[in-house]
């Protein structure tokens, strides 16, 4: 008797899932309590944590950000000492404040804003600054007269004749006051606050806020993570996962499910509807009946129409390499249970027709990794066994070795590695994973030169020249040493089985160096390399640095090393994909980094490249 087809029972099981699980909430179904967003205000500005009225908390943080707004005033002032700052807007990462005068002038005394920083604010990078009857012009900077400067009133104003955006650095320092500009003899100072996308500007100065690591306040939320700061030295603070929103702190709001309720943006309970229990049961009542006509017609069409058929029959090829001197052959079930016992980077394990990396073990104990490669043609399976062949060939210590390729009639062609019994590199890079093995800044560096120097072994010294296409963290074993093996090569893109465009070694390696240095596969570089480059270009490089590295503490050597290797990512994303910028440069550079400049690297060819 013909079996119901496995596919169309897994295509109804999905089927009813996806529709249960799209069904709202009952009132009895519904998540844990959250937490309300603060509804403290102050006219028309909500105060949002850390910043607080004094009826409303205490402690440290009431001291740090200490907002009054009394009964008749509806404008907040942040008071900082002794001297009160009138709030004009509250952003994320910061607050924007007027010069203590209380009075918007054209331009102030550098000595008028006493306030430099301190444990929990400091004046940030994005201000931009114009400066008055300077005696030193080396100061103006053209990158910043492009950009809107309005005057008091909001309205165009005459622009400064000279300007200096606080990203730059190189006359004033994260952590100085305004007062630092006297010494060029400037005699007049203004501020604005230019927001990211935007070229018009906003006068007042901002203050980016943190709360110093070592503080029971900066513990972040569930579903969140820390971000460094950039001008608060030892700050952080904590930022929401994507599809949530709030300040991230477990002190504050937290994470909440955002969305739009009767056109406003509401967080929390508010976003999760509750529909009367009998409702919901006619729906699932109807949803079942109709899988249940649905399954009977397909399989009363199976009895009548199909002929029971062993799939993957009628062709075998097997290419077994050799192992320790001797040659192993695996078996297409041998494979699937081996594939399924040790786990898979999709769906648990199973052999699906789908492209899918799995990590198996075989019944004598070895640990494998399942390579699933589809193909349309013959011809495009001759095609990637070329490149099977081509790199089985490889010995080289940084390269997973490949003990078998399997092939069968209408199924994947599955390519078999032998690999250490350690996790990959991207499980020890996970960012929110309080069990994962912490990676110090000299073994990420070093993994960084062996994986780039391996990368350019492959294309100098194999005839033809293999590239991986994808390289990544996912693609990237660690032995108990820490010792790399790459695997996973994309044979698809190289027989052009898949339409998408092909991503070059070097630009996939950029993105792997900003994901060793952040400890996480920034979407931004993926989508927009652009939105990474300006980030780092613009002096905000601490809030991207895994908070494990601790990067302040770091000694300044350590901290110049990773602002190169940051500097060589944004190149391999801008230069990679267009061939400006080739691996081998890609590589010297890392070494030249490590300080370990013994090789060669004149030479295309020869021993140097062979670690």
């Amino acid at each position: 008797m013909s079996r119901f087809p496995p596919v169309c029972t897994r295509l109804v099981i999905v089927f009813l899932c996806t529709v249960i699980r799209s069904l709202p909430l009952s009132e009895g179904d519904s998540p844990p309590p959250l937490p309300s967003p603060s509804t403290k205000t102050c006219g028309s500005f909500q105060i949002p944590f850390p910043f607080s009225s004094a009826t409303s908390a205490g402690g440290l943080l009431f001291h740090a950000f200490n907002v009054s707004c009394t009964a008749n005033s509806t404008v907040p002032f942040l008071h900082i000492g002794t001297t009160s700052y009138r709030i004009l807007e509250f952003f994320p990462d910061g607050v924007l404040v007027s010069f203590p005068a209380g009075t918007c002038h054209q331009y102030n005394d550098p000595s008028s804003f006493g306030f430099s920083s301190n444990d929990y604010l400091a004046i940030s990078v994005d201000n931009i600054v114009g400066l008055y009857d300077c005696e030193d012009s080396s100061l103006c900077k053209a990158s910043c007269e492009t950009v809107d400067l309005p005057g008091c009133s909001g309205s165009a104003a005459v622009p400064p004749a000279c300007c200096y955006p606080l990203s730059d650095g190189s006359s004033w320092r994260i952590g100085e006051g305004f007062s630092e500009f006297s010494k060029y003899g400037c005699r007049g100072i203004s501020s604005w606050v230019v927001p990211r996308g935007s070229t018009s500007g906003r006068q007042g100065v901002k203050l980016e806020w943190a709360i110093p690591r070592n503080s029971s306040s900066s513990a972040c939320a569930i579903n969140a993570i820390g971000v460094n700061a950039t001008a608060v030295r030892e700050g952080v603070r904590c930022a929401c996962e994507d599809g949530l929103d709030g300040d991230g702190f477990a002190a504050g709001v937290g994470c909440l499910k955002s969305c739009i309720k009767d056109g406003q943006a509401t967080l929390g309970k508010a976003c999760y509807t509750k529909p009367h229990n009998g409702r919901k049961y006619q729906v699932l009542a109807g949803i079942l009946a109709l899988a249940i006509v649905v399954i009977s017609t397909v399989a009363l069409f199976r009895l009548i129409t199909s002929r029971p058929a062993k799939p993957c029959s009628r062709f075998c090829k097997v290419l077994a390499f050799h192992k320790n001197g001797t040659t192993r052959m695996f078996s297409y079930s041998e494979l699937q249970k081996a594939a399924t016992r040790g786990g898979s980077k999709s769906d648990g394990g199973e052999l699906q027709r789908e492209p899918m990396i799995s990590r198996g073990v075989l019944d004598d104990g070895s640990h494998v990794l399942v390579h699933k490669v589809p193909y349309r043609t013959d011809y495009d399976l001759e095609l990637v066994l070329a490149r099977v062949r081509a790199l089985a060939t490889v010995d080289h210590r940084h390269v997973a070795r490949i003990l078998e390729c399997y092939v069968e009639q209408d199924c994947p062609l599955l390519t078999v590695y032998d690999i250490p019994t350690n996790r990959c590199l991207d499980e020890y890079l996970r960012r929110g994973d309080p069990d994962r093995i912490r990676l110090d800044w000299g073994t990420r560096m070093s993994i960084m030169v062996d994986i780039a120097k391996t990368l350019v072994f492959l294309r100098c010294q194999i005839s033809p020249p293999i590239t991986h296409n994808k390289i990544g963290s996912c693609y990237v074993l660690l032995d108990e040493n820490f010792s790399v093996k790459i695997f996973g090569f994309e044979w698809i893109g190289i027989v052009g089985l898949s339409g998408s465009d092909q991503v070059s070694d070097v630009y996939s390696l950029g993105l792997l160096l900003l994901e060793m240095i952040s400890g996480s596969a920034d979407q931004d570089s993926h989508s927009n390399p652009t939105v990474t480059v300006d980030r780092i270009r613009n002096g905000r490089l601490e809030e991207m640095v895994d908070p494990v590295l601790q990067y302040h503490e770091k000694l300044p050597a350590c901290r110049e090393q990773i602002k190169a290797v940051a500097d060589i990512a944004t190149r391999c994303l801008l230069y990679g994909s267009d061939g400006r910028l080739n691996m081998e440069d890609v590589a010297k550079e890392l070494v030249h980094i490590t300080g370990d400049d013994r090789h060669e690297w004149a030479s295309d060819r020869g021993d140097i490249l062979q670690l």
